[in-house]
């Protein structure tokens, strides 16, 4: 089974089993972490579901659309590994990924 380590605010880690089709946003939800927001619920049209992606990990992605750019250009905590978690369907290459959920904007 694939895993993926996810870093709340308060630097707590939890391993989640990833599974294929769904997006990180979907495992981080479903998982109980309630700090990640994911007000639109993975329709692109907010950021709440900021995330910082390892620099490992970060090769591993498909590039960001520029949609998510766009809405990531709005948050003052953007940084060189940020992404929308709705954005990322977890597969197989992404087993061991760690992420980390972003300041609240």
């Amino acid at each position: 089974m694939s895993k993926l380590t996810v870093v709340e605010r308060n630097g707590t880690q939890q391993s989640l089993t990833g599974r294929p089709g769904l997006s990180l946003m979907e495992h981080i939800r479903d998982s109980g972490i309630d700090e990640l927001l994911a007000l639109c619920g993975g329709c692109l049209s907010c950021a709440t579901c900021h995330v910082y992606v390892d620099d490992e990990d970060l090769t591993k992605l498909p590039a960001m659309s520029p949609d998510e750019n766009d809405l990531l250009g709005s948050s003052s905590h953007r940084r060189a590994g940020s992404r929308l978690s709705c954005q990322i369907e977890f597969g197989p290459e992404l087993d061991g990924m760690t992420v980390t959920i972003a300041p609240e904007d």
